[in-house]
């Protein structure tokens, strides 16, 4: 793809990012040239927004390790090592590296991010696709996926945490934001987050389950501890919690909200250390037997 003055300008570019380009960038340039030419001129966001309009290639970038200012391709990068970039790492379609990945702003990928080691990014996270990591994920913004997440050991969210698939966190999940999760979301560990949490499918952890607000699932909530929201406990099947389900001041506790009525002594019990108040909708069936 060559670009040309007239090929940018029907993108409504803003004055100021148009007036650069003409000057800097020779018409007719490759597009990575065009993309790598932005930032090294430290016009990182407009190396994004442009990758944002003309979308991603079938290019790969093949290295034994990335460090940099700031990564903006069009493409795939293969990293057989880590990755350690100061501001943004953005590629068109997916990331993959054999270590760790850090980035001091944002880490952005049009498809799949998988690494052999851990994520950091001091700003946020998207992928188009799934995201893994053979150890932990932190980020201090927004998660946003629109795959699965597969996380070995500690999944950390200081925003949003928004997936459109599954979560499958091997030790820990916490959230300063809300949780949303299109299907199923499974810990080993604990789940906690500090606004609602919402699962189209089943919640199901090894420790405990926390809501700063609503907690709610499609499917059943199974905890290996207890379940406590300060808002409403909705669960479309069964609630099970190894110790105490309980909800907030003035809310209720809910189960089989999308079981039959004649369906809820087999499809939506609910199992804890003792009755929960407020218990609105199943069948109590007592203490969980392990």
């Amino acid at each position: 793809m060559e670009f040309t003055t007239t090929f940018l300008r029907a993108k409504s570019p803003c004055a100021d990012g148009f007036r650069w380009f003409v000057r800097n960038v020779e018409d007719g340039s490759g597009y990575q040239e065009a993309l790598d030419t932005l930032v090294s001129a430290g016009r990182v966001e407009d190396a994004c927004w442009l990758l944002a309009q003309f979308g991603p290639t079938s290019a790969v970038l093949s290295v034994d390790s990335l460090n940099a200012e700031a990564v903006v391709f069009a493409g795939t990068l293969e990293v057989r090592g880590g990755i350690d970039v100061d501001t943004v790492v953005h590629a068109g379609r997916s990331i993959r590296a054999g270590g760790g990945m850090r980035a001091g702003r944002a880490i952005v990928a049009g498809e799949d991010i998988r690494v052999g080691g851990g994520i950091y990014s001091q700003g946020t996270l998207q992928a188009g696709g799934d995201v893994r990591a053979n150890w932990g994920i932190e980020v201090h913004n927004a998660m946003l996926c629109g795959g699965n997440v597969r996380v070995a050991w500690d999944l950390i969210c200081h925003g949003t945490l928004s997936l459109t698939g599954s979560a499958f966190v091997g030790q820990d999940l916490t959230a300063d934001g809300l949780v949303e999760c299109g299907k199923s979301l499974r810990a080993g560990g604990a789940i906690a987050g500090a606004q609602s949490i919402r699962a189209g499918q089943g919640i199901l952890a090894g420790g405990a389950i926390s809501g700063g607000m609503h907690l709610e699932a499609g499917w059943g909530i199974k905890s290996g501890e207890s379940i406590h929201a300060n808002g409403a406990i909705k669960a479309g099947e069964s609630l099970s919690a190894g110790d105490e389900i309980r909800a907030g001041v003035g809310y209720g506790v809910y189960a089989g909200l999308n079981v039959a009525v004649g369906c809820w002594e087999s499809s939506a019990q609910v199992q804890a250390t003792r009755k929960p108040e407020g218990l609105m909708s199943g069948c109590w069936a007592g203490p969980c037997v392990v």
